[in-house]
């Protein structure tokens, strides 16, 4: 690449919203310093619409470790090696000045293949417990971004490469944390969703719990709520039934508009939902997922709970008997819900993409540009 092209730093994240959304946030925080962005992923990321603000997306392939069983290790083992021969073949193509990793199997081999490359590398971990890919990559990369505090604090040689940014989120989530809490003369707004794999538990408790509300509560609701395919007409039959105003639908663009204008949510404890809630300031009751191999979104929970901002319950707690108590006394406390709300957006981070860019280019060696200058150079460039 000619020295007159603007610098390239590749991020590499798993096609989820989870790993997806904080890579967006830093893309569009470099691209305003004039820093060219491309993607490396896996193919789900299609799913999200193919609006990632990327020069480039290349699909490295890639697998998740879920089996131990010989066959099956000998599989991932294969599949992760051309994933890193692939990935160190399209870097001295492209020659990025830095690779910066978001967790999840999927970035094993664009960071591996960068640090054979002797490439700076950065990889963030938005949990409040570091996964197995992020434990593996961290004694091997450049410098590690965190979305809490002190998650690498047991281990010096980690904690001394190590900075708390905060967890990006997406221009949409800073642009909706101006909204002001719902005021008491509007009506009862709740928003539910689970992602990938927490919408399922959401249609079966949370229907059957608002309709065992009293009716003077019941008749105050409005209710968004994700839901998969399969689910969408029970649940929506549920709330008719309990006269309940509702919106179903599988997926919601405007999600963090959603978060804005509720009263309350109810989640999955996912660190971009977590993230988000923080930033925009919203009440929740949070259900982090059981089965998770690192308990992850547990701490995740813990730290909103913590803070004040958040009810954690336990799948196994999270019956529609125990959720309508807890929905009854929250409506019923006027002053609970917006003292949650701030409580959460005390510990919100606006600026975690900023702060990351900040650190990518630190590592990288890119001088740092102000968005207003990085625009005219590149009006410049493209006249030249």
């Amino acid at each position: 690449m000619p020295d007159s092209d603007p610098p390239l730093v590749v991020v590499a994240a798993g096609g989820t919203g989870g790993h997806l959304f904080p890579a967006e946030a830093l893309a569009c925080a470099l691209k305003a310093r004039g820093v060219t962005v491309d993607l490396a992923t896996d193919s789900r990321a299609f799913r999200y619409g193919g609006a990632f603000p990327a020069r480039a997306t290349h699909i490295v392939p890639s697998a998740t470790l879920q089996s131990k069983r010989p066959a099956d290790l000998a599989r991932t083992a294969f599949t992760l090696g051309r994933g890193i021969l692939q990935a160190f073949q399209l870097f001295g193509r492209i020659t990025p000045r830095a690779v910066v990793g978001f967790g999840g199997y999927p970035t094993l081999p664009p960071l591996l293949a960068a640090t054979l490359r002797g490439i700076p590398t950065v990889i963030h971990e938005a949990n409040g417990i570091a996964g197995r890919a992020n434990r593996l990559l961290a004694p091997r990369v450049s410098a590690l971004a965190t979305g809490f505090p002190g998650i690498f604090g047991h281990d010096p040689r980690l904690a001394a490469k190590a900075t708390h940014t905060g967890n990006p989120v997406r221009p949409a989530v800073v642009e909706a944390a101006a909204t002001p809490y719902p005021g008491a003369d509007q009506p009862f707004r709740i928003l539910v969703f689970g992602g990938s794999q927490g919408a399922r538990i959401m249609a079966e408790i949370v229907p059957p719990a608002l309709e065992l509300l009293p009716v003077v509560v019941r008749s105050r609701l409005e209710v968004v709520q994700q839901a998969r395919e399969e689910d969408l007409f029970p649940v929506e039959e549920a709330y008719s039934r309990a006269s309940i105003a509702a919106e179903v639908k599988p997926f919601f663009r405007d999600l963090p508009a959603r978060i804005a204008a509720a009263n309350l949510v109810i989640s999955r404890a996912g660190a971009s939902t977590v993230a988000e809630l923080a930033a925009i300031g919203r009440p929740s009751i949070l259900v982090p997922l059981p089965h998770a191999l690192d308990q992850d979104q547990m701490a995740n929970a813990g730290m909103l709970e913590k803070a004040g901002g958040a009810l954690r319950i336990k799948q196994t707690a999270f019956t529609p008997e125990n959720l309508a108590a807890e929905i009854a006394r929250l409506a019923t406390e006027p002053d609970t819900l917006p003292r949650m709300a701030a409580a959460a957006k005390e510990i919100g981070v606006l600026d975690a993409a900023e702060r990351l860019a900040d650190l990518v280019l630190k590592i990288s060696g890119i001088s740092a540009s102000t968005p207003a200058a990085a625009k005219a150079e590149g009006a410049a460039h493209k006249s030249a």
